[in-house]
Parts: C-alpha cells; sequence; structure tokens
C-alpha cells in the first residue's frame, strides 16, 4: 500500500481523536460540579481524574496484548462501545446521587478512552514514513484537542448552566444524564462506523524503520526495558499528561478566586475551553515545525515556556494570571504526541507493548492532580501550580538529553 492509500484510514483516524479528547476534557467541567453537589475538598474532587488516568495504568498493557491479537480495527471499535457503556452509568448515578457511581462510570469510561489511545497512536505513526510520525501524530493530536476545545462549551451549558438554573432535584438530576445521553448515542454510531470501515492491517511484530530515510533503526536488544529512551518517555509521558490534566482540573476554581477577577459559570468555561483551544491551535502549527526542526528541540522549547507562563501566573493577579495560565495550553499542544512518537521510534516489534507502556504513563494524570490537590488544600489554589512547573522541567530535561539520538537526526 502506498502513502497516499493511508489518507483515508487517517482521516477516520481523527474522528477517534476527537471523541476521546472531547470525552476526556469533559471531566474538567464535571469536577467543580461534583466539588459543589458533594462538598468535597479539592483531594476528594480529584478523585475523578485519579480514577479516570488510572484506568490507564491497569489496563493499558492487556489492552496492548489484546490488540495485538484482534487487531486495530476491532480495538477501536471496542473502544467507542465501552465509552457508551460508561456514560450510560451516569444515568442512575445522578439519579441516586452517588458519588462512588460516578467514579465507576469513570472507570468503565476509561477503560474504552484506554482503548482507543492503544490502538491508535501507534496505528498513526506506522501509516506513513517514520521520519515524520511525529509531524502525523501531532496533527492527528490537533483534532483532539479540537474535542478538548468544544467539550467545555457544550458541558458548561448542558451542566453548569443547566444545572445552576434548574430550580427542582428532577432538573440537576437531568442537566446530568442528558449530555451523557446524547455522548451514548454518538459514540455507538461512531463505533458501529468504524466497524464497517476498512482499515489497513499493520504487522508490528514485522514493522522496520525505512533504511532509505534519515531514520536508523535500532537492533533488537532482547527486552523491552533496555530501550533508554522508551522508559525515560514513559516517565516524560506521566510529567506532561500530569501536569496538563492538573491545570485543566484546576482552572475553574482558580478563576473563582477573588483575586483573579471571581469568574463563574459559562465564562469560566469558556476560559476552560481557550486553554484546550491553544493546544488545538499549537497541533497545527507544531505539524509544520515538526518538519523543519528536530522533534527533541521542539520538546525543550515548548516545555521551557510552559514553566515561564506558570510562574508568571503564580506570582500575578487579575488578567494578567488568568491570560498566561490559559496560554499554556498553546505550549503543552505538541508535548503528547512528539514524545510518543519519539520514545517509539525504532523499537520494531516491540512498538505494541512500547506504546502499552507509554499509554500506562498517562497515568501521571491521576497522581500529579492529587499531588496539587494536596498541596491546593493546604496553601490555596494560586500556588498549588507549582507542582506542574516541576513536571515540566523534567520534559525540558528529555528534550535535551533523553531521547536517543541513533533513531532520528538531530542537526536540522
Amino acid at each position: 500500500m502506498t502513502n497516499q492509500n493511508y489518507r483515508v484510514p487517517l482521516a477516520f483516524l481523527t474522528l477517534s481523536f476527537f471523541m476521546w479528547g472531547f470525552i476526556t476534557c469533559l471531566n474538567d467541567i464535571m469536577i467543580p460540579h461534583l466539588k459543589e453537589l458533594f462538598s468535597l475538598n479539592y483531594v476528594e474532587a480529584m478523585v475523578v481524574q485519579f480514577t479516570f488516568f488510572g484506568t490507564f495504568a491497569i489496563v493499558s498493557i492487556p489492552m496492548a496484548k489484546v490488540i495485538q491479537k484482534i487487531g486495530h480495527k476491532k480495538g477501536i471499535v471496542t473502544g467507542f462501545m465501552v465509552i457508551a457503556l460508561g456514560c450510560l452509568i451516569f444515568l442512575p448515578a445522578a439519579a441516586y446521587a452517588s458519588y462512588g457511581m460516578f467514579i465507576f462510570g469513570y472507570f468503565i469510561m476509561a477503560t474504552g478512552v484506554t482503548t482507543l489511545q492503544v490502538a491508535c497512536n501507534p496505528y498513526a505513526t506506522l501509516l506513513g514514513k517514520p521520519e515524520t510520525a511525529s509531524s502525523r501524530l501531532t496533527f492527528m493530536q490537533a483534532f483532539n484537542s479540537l474535542g478538548t476545545t468544544i467539550a467545555p462549551f457544550f458541558g458548561g451549558i448542558l451542566i453548569l448552566v443547566a444545572g445552576a438554573t434548574a430550580t427542582t432535584v428532577a432538573g440537576k438530576i437531568w442537566a446530568v444524564q442528558k449530555p451523557f445521553i446524547i455522548l451514548a448515542v454518538a459514540l455507538v454510531l461512531v463505533g458501529l462506523l468504524f466497524a464497517f470501515v476498512k482499515l489497513p492491517k499493520i504487522d508490528t511484530n514485522k514493522s522496520k524503520d525505512d533504511s532509505s530515510s534519515t531514520v536508523n533503526a535500532l537492533e533488537d536488544r532482547g527486552s523491552i526495558w533496555k530501550y533508554k529512551h522508551l522508559i525515560l518517555g514513559c516517565v516524560a509521558i506521566f510529567m506532561y499528561v500530569g501536569a496538563e490534566v492538573s491545570i485543566g482540573s484546576f482552572l475553574i476554581n482558580y478563576f473563582e478566586l477573588p483575586e483573579l477577577g471571581a469568574i463563574t459559570g459559562l465564562t469560566a468555561a469558556s476560559y476552560v475551553g481557550y486553554y484546550w483551544g491553544g493546544a488545538m491551535v499549537g497541533r497545527f502549527i507544531g505539524t509544520y515545525l515538526l518538519k523543519e526542526f528536530a522533534p527533541n528541540k521542539i520538546i525543550a522549547l515548548f516545555s521551557s515556556i510552559a514553566i515561564v507562563l506558570v510562574v508568571i501566573s503564580m506570582l500575578t493577579n487579575g488578567n494578567i494570571a488568568v491570560i498566561t495560565i490559559v496560554a499554556v495550553g498553546l505550549f503543552n499542544s505538541i508535548q503528547f504526541p512528539t514524545i510518543f512518537s519519539v520514545a517509539l521510534r525504532g523499537l520494531g516489534k516491540y512498538t505494541a507493548i512500547g506504546s502499552g507502556l507509554l499509554i500506562v504513563s498517562i497515568v501521571g494524570g491521576a497522581i500529579v492532580p492529587i499531588i496539587q490537590g494536596s498541596v491546593a488544600d493546604t496553601v490555596g489554589v494560586h500556588h498549588a501550580f507549582i507542582i506542574p512547573v516541576i513536571c515540566y522541567l523534567y520534559i525540558v530535561f528529555y528534550g535535551l538529553k533523553g531521547y536517543d539520538k541513533s533513531v532520528f537526526l538531530t542537526s536540522k
């Protein structure tokens, strides 16, 4: 199959990236809603993210092995159906006002999202030339960011505003149930669409880098644990997702602070949308930059700028603090897909299991928000953003020292 033949399957894959981005970002809207509904502190509220992203650590490796057997296509279909099931669990959770049932629903949804991640991320890197894998995955992740950009507006109107204006218990319950009924139906339809779409089969056990390209294939080292750039990449994914999710999870509560203008409701939700929208814009820009500059250099540069922006927000108030923290999204943009593709370079038959390990590392989105929540309960939300700063510092290290020079040229 020629590279041109990959355009159709890649186009369909963008739909998967969009949908799981949309689902994941709704957490940022649900957290303050559930925090108020169940009178939770910050650590208790962050159990949502702990459960959602902690699921990645539990099911990523098993799902990587399952997808090796059933193929990427069936894995994608399965992922959509499982997410839809999780959405439906929110219906009785809202009806019975059960926080525990909400958490269970998040576990099921996250299982489906994990399945999509394990199936789609490595698949996207393999559908084309290896030297353009970072650029290709970044472009597709831009559509993931489109989903995260739209979700806060969707959730803000149907959950935050509808819940706040509802005058009856039934109305408040419906404010939660309605959006997830819509999502469940949409997810089932998309899953059925993929069931009938013809996608090329890629045998990762036989996958090799193009010897005619500038990418150098690595020798089989006998164990996945002997690929240093993968292991350090797993830590980088842990840190990146932890930082990104922590910032997004605290934004609405952050904007509600008096020193930032006491922004609430749909306005606060729209700013969350701008944060994720920045990631979308940055990924489209990054698609070009990654064709012109070495991926590791872009990783280090964007992480350094993110550090500066977060520190400025921590040290200021009002519009400056709001604008700088929202602008971090722009420089989050290329981090995940670029780290992911760099860490997978040269793994050959270990690509699927390497992808599973990288997806496991998304557990950073479970652990780092809990840590930031603990800091926020102690010193306040404003200065708790020191935790993402620490995460970005490690990513700068990975961009400068953690990558493997033997799998791509860094002389651009």
